[in-house]
């Protein structure tokens, strides 16, 4: 079937009365009728020769065809409303959507993004947080802030900072911490990289413990436990100056051990957009100050 034939409208009034169950909150939706709503469907199944709804005593109910077209239309309608939401008062604005491991996100990135919207007015910001493991491609991201050593598949990799762990704890916590030794006694959170305390216990030239302590998939939320006085973190310290300064978290120790750093990542089959390059130089040079 030629596309240019087929009515806006109809599609319309088919896709928010499928998606919402209803011609008549389909009508409030679209600001019409409830008839106007049903003549406009009716046309689309008469156009395709087939029916979309079954219609019952209360509402309608999709047929096969009709569940098969939905999401093609919703998808359709909210990749247009995203592109034309671009456009604010006569001007482009693109859209950049970033994904960025928690800890540095609310550890650097979140107090300057200010000075990036001053730069980049027409830039549309948009921040996924998450634990470092995350689907570029099915979350929709341009690129990625992540930790780790830089090597990910099909990835293209810019160094940000080197991010070495360091023990932190409560206050009431620290008191009984006389020396690193002191911890092979303590509960030690951890995450998922079960490497990291030992890693730490052989810089300071200690023998490696038993690892005893609750596992978190966020270095956000292993911090606050080690707040709450449930055990000790390893953590990349400089993302945690703001407790660290306030006192809620305490360094015991300054041995420090480097297993990786931050990253600004992208899939090599992206193509690098103006709003990519930008936001790359952007971090690039706040880094340098």
């Amino acid at each position: 079937m030629d596309v240019s034939q087929l009515p806006l409208n109809a599609l319309r009034a088919f896709e928010a009365s499928a998606r919402l169950s209803s011609f008549t909150r389909a009508g409030l939706e679209l600001r019409v009728s409830q008839t106007a709503v049903s003549h406009q469907v009716k046309a689309l199944e008469a156009l395709l020769e087939v029916s979309l709804f079954e219609r019952l005593p209360r509402g309608v109910a999709l047929t096969d065809e009709g569940q098969a077209l939905l999401p093609v239309l919703t998808d359709a309608f909210r990749r247009m409303g995203a592109a034309l939401s671009r456009f604010e008062d006569g001007n482009f604005r693109e859209v950049l959507t970033v994904g960025v491991v928690g800890t540095f996100a609310t550890g650097w990135l979140l107090r300057r993004l200010p000075e990036f919207a001053q730069a980049h007015p027409r830039i549309d910001l948009r921040l996924k947080t998450n634990n470092n493991r995350a689907d570029m491609v099915a979350d929709g991201l341009d690129c990625f802030i992540r930790f780790g050593d830089g090597a990910w598949h099909g990835t293209e990799a810019v160094h940000l900072m080197a991010a070495p762990l360091a023990p932190v704890c409560s206050p009431q916590t620290a008191l009984r911490l006389t020396a690193p030794e002191s911890l092979i006694h303590e509960a030690l959170l951890r995450t998922y990289r079960m490497d990291e305390w030992s890693r730490w216990f052989e810089t300071a030239g200690l023998p490696r413990p038993r690892i005893r302590g609750w596992m978190f998939d966020s270095s956000l939320t292993m911090a606050e436990a080690a707040v709450q006085d449930l055990g000790t973190a390893l953590v990349p310290i400089a993302m945690f100056e703001n407790d660290l300064r306030s006192g809620r978290l305490v360094q015991p120790f300054e041995t420090t051990v480097l297993t990786g750093s931050y990253w600004l990542t992208w899939l090599k089959s992206r193509e690098e957009t103006a709003a990519m390059t930008r936001f790359r130089d952007w971090l690039l040079q706040s880094l340098t100050r």
